[in-house]
């Protein structure tokens, strides 16, 4: 089964949720893959360009809407007890291009011993948790709408 669209989250009537995914953080970027749905329904997301699939989108099809759920990963949830730590972490954290989490006061990173040790030599305080990762975009992320249409039907 094709999928018709991608629904950006919070854009959509959770009343018309028929089936959820759970995907991981790395299979949430594709042009192109086959997903398999709670209940055992294989369905395709083919798009033109690669897109970033976020928790809580969702996947349209002919009988209704397949909620995007973040699957929980092996993370470190950052934390520390300056303000100006975190802040410092944080710049650190995206001088090296890392997807973050941000979360109030914590930031969760995915699990990796080096960067760990550096949370930790800046002031941070760290956990290990296994938690849905939905990262930031990132300043330069196009929002995501997309429907599959022929340009036509504008005038174009």
């Amino acid at each position: 089964m094709r999928v018709e669209a991608i629904l950006p989250a919070g854009s959509w009537d959770a009343a018309r949720e028929i089936d959820q995914v759970l995907i991981d953080y790395d299979r949430r970027f594709r042009r192109r893959i086959v997903l398999t749905t709670v209940r055992g329904t294989d369905i395709l997301v083919d798009e033109p360009h690669a897109v970033r699939l976020r928790d809580g989108d969702g996947l349209l099809l002919p009988a209704g809407v397949v909620r995007v759920r973040a699957q929980a990963e092996d993370l470190i949830e950052i934390h520390a007890h300056q303000d100006t730590d975190l802040v410092r972490i944080a710049w650190h954290l995206g001088n090296r291009h890392l997807p973050v989490q941000l979360l109030g006061n914590r930031i969760r990173i995915r699990a990796d011993h080096v960067i760990q040790d550096m949370v930790v030599g800046l002031g941070g305080h760290v956990d290990r948790v296994m938690a849905p990762f939905d990262p930031e975009a990132g300043a330069y992320a196009a929002g995501h709408h997309h429907h599959h249409h022929d340009h036509d039907d504008h005038g174009h």
